[in-house]
């Protein structure tokens, strides 16, 4: 049959073309035993990584996974950087808020939710009556990924189209009748009613307890999504559970950047995440191709041809292009609050494994294995003669590094060891695991929901194992809801929490903090900074807002300079309360005439 999920076509493999079929196998032979069951499990996890998480189907900004574009690039603590205005508009047009309808990740990202539902209602639907353990197993972990996929629909759509079964060729869906509040709420119940028959990770060494879902993972959701429904006692209690569990622990915090690198999977803190490199039936095209983030990997990097020499070279063994940014409000804030203050010695473990000042990145002081030139003459050079040599620097002088401050992104900078295996995969296939849910959120979730029911001594002791573990300076004696915010925007970069959160957040509470949030997502687009080298690029007349990284131009090699082409070029930018949630895709909306569209799209 030809199934329309909200819209999306596609074709199941029940279907029959006009010519005879020879050794086809139907549903009614198919869906039947232990053993078809896996297969469609298999099915499941394997569209649950290839269009959830993964890259889709290599077209476009598929190969730049659109998940993780739309959960971080709207963010406060984002810049979409890249090489210069337009370029890497996947990510750029969402992050000033300038798309007008639809930019392509949105329409990727909601197509692919509803091609990974599709596998799921297979499972569930032949084998919700399964009498084998295996099969209920199957049913439970289907109905997990499925509800992670509607809460994502859900946070970033409101009320779309609640497709719970395989539907009928001739079924046109509509928007759901749940408002977003039941829409968490079912999510949550959908969670807690698998979990009976799920399996537990055996331990919190367990590896393969991280890679698929668990009593642990529903659990975890579960109280998510109770929290995004504002009902904070049970999320607690779904919450306690996991850490009740004992399976899963804090790592210690020289460890705490191995959780984004290969040397991280499977490891005590991760709850569950995608599982690439380990999946034994991978090739590179049908497998590591699509289903990794395939040259993600050099998006990540930083902008190695603006340089003179790429600092990162022998660190990543890989160029970059540059697309992600940090503002420099969200590395000034990281720095004084996790090492005392700015330009210290000392340094957090998770400062170290977040972000890293331009001066560490090309003067070679980072202290970070790995973070030195390939070039032995550059790394004997002392610090002074560093500090003023043409042969490193940022050598572009029409763009310098575009959307970047004098902070630069560095906890998913890739390693080596992310890129290779003998060979196989090639050198820009990242193979490290994608995180979908780790303990720390876990323990930060359910920090907050204790502030929200009024047992404060439980959230500080929660949040200060978070800041004692980071290596953070500030080890809070008092623990509010916006110490709460500052904690889990530092912990949490980068790892698809920020906008969901800051859109609960200042829709709830609107407190000091979430009206500062909200006022940089307004401003987004109006002064986009310049990372210029005085080296390579003397200040010049028109510079706007030109700011110099140690205050004075005689203590600094560095500068910003701020620039506004999209406002230049008659774009409209910035957060409005439109954007609280995305529009359907017009795609969809040109299938579907019963989906009505989200206000002011």
């Amino acid at each position: 049959m030809i199934a329309l999920l909200a819209g999306v076509t596609l074709t199941s493999c029940e279907d029959k073309l006009d010519i005879e079929q020879k050794g086809s196998m139907t549903t009614e032979n198919f869906y039947k035993t232990d053993a078809d069951c896996q297969k469609a499990l298999a099915s499941a996890y394997e569209s649950f990584q290839l269009y959830t998480v993964g890259r889709g189907n290599g077209e476009g900004p598929g190969i730049y996974t659109p998940a993780r574009v739309l959960a971080n690039h709207p963010g406060d603590d984002i810049l979409y950087a890249s090489g210069n205005y337009g370029d890497h508009e996947w990510g750029g047009s969402v992050n000033e808020f300038r798309f007008r309808h639809t930019p392509e990740a949105i329409d990727f990202h909601y197509k692919f939710l509803y091609l990974s539902i599709y596998k799921d209602n297979l499972v569930i639907h032949y084998f919700k009556d399964g009498t084998t353990n295996l099969q209920k197993q199957a049913v439970a972990e289907a109905q997990v990924l499925r509800a992670y996929n509607f809460f994502l629909l859900a946070c970033y759509w409101g009320q779309p189209p609640l497709v719970d079964d395989l539907l009928d060729p001739s079924t046109i869906p509509s928007n759901s009748e749940m408002t977003q509040q039941q829409y968490f709420e079912w999510v949550a119940k959908q969670c807690e009613d698998a979990v009976p028959n799920l399996t537990e990770r055996a331990s919190a060494s367990d590896k393969n307890g991280a890679y698929r879902v668990t009593k642990g993972f529903a659990n975890a959701l579960a109280g998510k999504a109770w929290m995004f429904a504002g009902n904070f006692e049970q999320a607690k209690a779904d919450l306690k559970k996991v850490i009740d569990s004992g399976k899963y622990e804090l790592v210690p915090g020289s460890q705490f950047a191995n959780l984004f690198h290969v040397e991280g999977d499977g490891c005590p803190e991760k709850v569950f995440e995608v599982n690439f490199k380990y999946n034994p039936a991978a090739d590179w095209w049908n497998g590591v191709g699509i289903h990794s983030t395939w040259m993600e990997a050099n998006s990540m990097n930083w902008r190695a041809g603006n340089f003179k020499v790429n600092p990162a070279g022998k660190y990543c063994g890989i160029d970059g292009w540059g697309s992600i940014g940090l503002p420099e409000w969200y590395g000034v804030a990281f720095a004084k609050n996790d090492n005392g203050g700015e330009f210290v010695d000392y340094k957090s473990d998770r400062f170290k494994a977040t972000l890293m000042h331009i001066d560490d990145a090309v003067y070679g002081t980072s202290g970070i294995e790995g973070m030195v030139y390939v070039d032995p003459e550059i790394n004997a050079m002392t610090l002074e003669q560093k500090k003023t040599s043409d042969k490193i620097g940022i050598s572009d002088p029409a763009q310098g590094l575009y959307g970047n401050s004098f902070y630069l992104p560095f906890k998913h900078l890739i390693r080596v060891s992310d890129c290779t295996d003998g060979g196989m995969f090639g050198d820009n296939g990242r193979l490290n695991n994608i995180i979908i849910m780790r303990y720390a959120e876990v323990l930060l979730n359910y920090a907050e929901c204790c502030l929200r029911t009024g047992d404060n001594a439980t959230a500080k002791t929660l949040v200060n194992q978070i800041q004692q573990r980071a290596g953070s300076k500030t080890i809070s004696d008092n623990v509010d809801l916006i110490t709460l915010k500052k904690e889990k925007g530092f912990e949490l970069w980068f790892e698809n929490c920020r906008y969901q959160d800051v859109m609960r957040w200042s829709k709830l509470d609107n407190d000091a903090y979430d009206q500062e949030c909200i006022a940089r997502l307004k401003q987004a687009g109006s002064a986009v900074p310049h990372l210029f080298d005085k080296v390579f690029r003397k200040p010049q007349a028109g510079d706007e807002n030109l700011v110099w990284e140690h205050g004075t131009e005689a203590n600094s090699r560095f500068y910003i300079v701020h620039t506004h082409e999209a406002k230049d070029q008659g774009n409209e930018v910035g957060w409005q309360e439109k954007h609280r949630l995305f529009p359907y895709p017009q795609t969809i909306m040109d299938q579907n005439p019963n989906l009505v569209q989200n206000p002011g799209w």
